[in-house]
Formats: C-alpha cells, structure tokens, sequence
C-alpha cells in the first residue's frame, strides 16, 4: 500500500483522562516532535510544530475527564499512526479519509474498530471492508439512550456518515430496494439530530 500524502480526521470522538493526555504528550516527545502545551478556561491545548506548520490538538475539560474537539489534517506519518493509536486505545469514534494520489479512502471508526472502508477513485466507489454485524440504529439508541446530549451528537453524525455512504452505495448499484431503506433511516437520523440540537 502506497504511503498517505495526507489524512484527515473527522467526527472525532475520544475520551480522557488527564494520564492518558500525558502519555500522549510523552509519546510526541519520544518521536523527537518540538511542541507544547497549555491549559485555559477549561481547554487543554498541545501545539504541535510540523516544519512551518503549528497543528493545535484541543481537548475540551468535562468534569475530571477531557474529549479531544475538531477536525484535524496533516501529512506527518509518525503523527497519524499516534493518533491511530490514540483512537484505538480509548476506544473512540472517527472518520479518517486518507487521501493518496488520485484516490480516497474513508474509514469508519466505531468504539476503536474500523467498521467500514471504502475506496473511492474519481467518481468509482467500492466497499474494500464492511464489518460482518455493523451496529445497528436500534443498539446506538439503546447505547446511548441514558448518555447526555452532547455525547450523542458526535455519534450521531457517525451514524449520518455511514449511512450516507451506503445510500450512495446504493444509488450506484441501483438498488431501489436498499434506495429507500436507506433514505427511511436517513430521515429518522435526521428526525433525531432536529430534536437533539433544538
């Protein structure tokens, strides 16, 4: 497999707590990259230096533990595989899209798992990998059904993400069928997201 000339992190949903920010601090260090930190207003914030770009990491204070906010995109690979590592390891939710020559490649990561890969070349689009029992909506709801709002959003938007991907899926194969079963949970996800952000 060829090397990423780029990958972007989306939907970010990881969980902290402050030993897990400074194990992760120290793993940056241990890879010789020149950075550092700081904590105002309930934000923690490591500032990574790549070359003459500054990368900013913001991890949001939620009672004694932390979540990492954003969107992040960088080309360094000793720093993807951190953060690959960091997903894994506290179980968190993301979409990486990795971008290589003229190709994408979009990763649905759940609970630390990758659930879903598809590979997408001009306007070509093919599922490399899909998880043999995907969680469905119905174990999402009852998962997060006593979890505060702001925890269902980002997984919400997971949710979002990868059924828009199997209803373009669709689409292409021309499955009228899976079309409409699609769009019929795309309008309760998006039923559930109005009364969320109400």
């Amino acid at each position: 497999m060829s090397k990423n000339n780029e990958v972007e992190y989306c939907n970010l949903e990881i969980r902290f707590e402050r030993p897990h920010i400074r194990n992760f601090i120290k793993s940056l260090i241990r890879e010789g990259y020149s950075l550092y930190w700081s904590e105002l207003d309930g934000q923690f914030i490591i500032s990574i230096r790549l070359g003459r770009k500054l990368i900013k990491l913001k991890f949001e204070r939620i009672g004694h533990r932390y979540k990492i906010v954003g969107n992040y995109s960088f080309k360094d690979e000793k720093l993807m595989e951190i953060m690959e590592k960091m997903i894994c390891d506290t179980r968190g939710h993301a979409i990486v899209k990795r971008f290589r020559d003229r190709q994408i490649l979009i990763e649905n990561i759940m609970f630390g798992e990758t659930i879903r890969m598809v590979e997408i070349t001009g306007f070509e689009h093919r599922v490399l990998y899909e998880k043999e029992q995907p969680i469905s909506t119905e174990e999402m709801m009852t998962a997060f059904r006593s979890v505060r709002i702001d925890e269902r959003i980002p997984v919400l938007r997971l949710e979002l993400d990868y059924e828009l991907a199997t209803l373009s899926e669709a689409i292409q194969n021309k499955d009228v069928k899976a079309i409409a079963l699609s769009k019929q949970k795309l309008s309760q996800l998006r039923q559930e997201m109005l009364l969320l952000e109400m």
